[in-house]
């Protein structure tokens, strides 16, 4: 299915990408708001705060799931007709969390919203990089993924702020509203798209997935963000219980993350349109410092506040590096594919980290811990980063030599 493309100036991107925002946005606001509600959900169906974190998990695993399900039984429909029925998805299911009677309800509700969230990034990046120019390609994917930031920057606060005060269902009753305008600005900006070429073979498609540059991808997708989500599923109680926050507090100083990942995702698009493997290293790099170097301000209430803003950058600087590779080895018949896989990988990560966190809780050092153990799951995926670039390296190098000084494979 061919991308839809437009011509574009060299300082104005297509205003399609900002509806692309508008979804994200949307989309954005289901995975993150659970996290300023977590002491609110488990103290009004009565379960610990670890089984409330699986409310992460089980949204994250939902994406690593339906991501891949859902492209390959919406392959060959039109890319905006997808769009529009995973916003309705989107819509319905956060009404069923609204109405959830009870924890295991709740559950289900959350991972029938998730199903959206992998095929909506996953083809949207594809539309995002349809619209522009080859060198503008990391830049696209970071304003779609704007709404995901903004969704952290407005709607996680906002959903803390509203669970705070009208109670924690208001918060889902607001996101349904946000998916119905959302689907409204989808239907009247993203351009309809034609494919008149033959339906690509399933077997194609999933031999892009088996190239070993684009699963070394996903494996460094997974684990450089899954130290994240050990940190911030977390990050009201270790706000209240470690920094000594009070929990009127939360919701404002969500804002500082939220600011941090808006302006580390833009950022993260400059670095890896200009020099794409760099800006892949350092990002990961910097986000491994960051969440060791928290582990030694946790209890300083103004220094926390700080890294938190920090965090965000860093965080969501690694996001369009790590989907650009993904692209950059996966182009061909499998591409939508192959982009749905790793924004399944990043929610996979996603999953990990809200889990490993709550056994750290649960049965390990306890909160304080997060942090290092965060940042020792990021360097980890960095270290399978500096893996690929190697072979890389290495591949070029044999590509550049003439035949009979190639080492013989066999």
């Amino acid at each position: 299915m061919a991308a839809p493309t437009l011509s574009v100036t060299p300082s104005r991107m297509p205003v399609a990408l900002y509806a692309l925002t508008a979804g994200s946005f949307g989309i954005g606001c289901a995975e993150f708001v659970i996290m300023g509600l977590l002491l609110q959900v488990a103290a009004d169906l009565q379960v610990s705060i670890a089984a409330a974190g699986m409310l992460v998990s089980g949204y994250a695993l939902g994406v690593f799931a339906g991501a891949p399900v859902l492209t390959l039984l919406t392959r060959h429909m039109p890319r905006k007709a997808v769009l529009l029925a995973l916003m309705a998805i989107y819509t319905v299911g956060n009404a069923a969390c609204a109405l959830a009677p009870d924890y295991t309800t709740l559950m289900i509700a959350r991972v029938l919203t998730s199903l959206t969230h992998g095929t909506f990034f996953g083809v949207g990046a594809v539309v995002a990089t349809g619209l522009v120019a080859e060198d503008r390609k990391a830049s696209a994917i970071s304003i779609m993924f704007a709404g995901l930031t903004l969704a952290t920057l407005l709607g996680m606060p906002a959903g803390a702020w509203l669970g705070l005060h009208l109670g924690w269902r208001s918060t889902f009753w607001a996101m349904s509203v946000v998916g119905v305008v959302a689907l409204a600005i989808i239907a009247a900006l993203v351009p309809s798209s034609r494919d008149d070429s033959a339906p690509v073979p399933l077997r194609a498609e999933l031999a892009t997935i088996a190239r070993p540059q684009v699963l070394l991808g996903l494996l460094m997708t997974m684990l450089g963000f899954a130290g994240v989500f050990v940190v911030i599923t977390f990050i009201q109680p270790l706000l209240t219980q470690v920094a000594g926050f009070a929990d009127s507090a939360v919701s404002p100083i969500l804002l500082v993350f939220g600011g941090g990942m808006v302006v580390g995702n833009l950022l993260g698009g400059r670095l890896a349109d200009s020099r794409a493997t760099p800006a892949l290293l350092a990002t990961l790099a910097a986000l491994a410092l960051v969440l060791g170097v928290m582990t030694f301000v946790l209890r300083h209430p103004v220094a926390i506040v700080a890294f938190l803003g920090v965090l965000g950058v860093a965080a969501f600087a690694t996001v369009s590096p790590l989907q650009l590779r993904v692209l950059r080895f996966a182009q061909g018949p499998g591409e939508n594919l192959a982009s749905s896989f790793n924004i399944a990988a990043f929610n996979l990560g996603n999953a990990i980290g809200a889990w490993l966190g709550g056994v750290v809780i649960d049965r390990g050092p306890g909160l304080p811990a997060l942090t290092w153990v965060a940042a020792l799951v990021t360097v980890s995926g960095l270290a399978v980063a500096l893996w690929s670039v190697r072979l890389e390296s290495g591949a070029k190098r044999n590509a550049a030599l003439p035949a009979h000084c190639v080492p013989d494979q066999a």
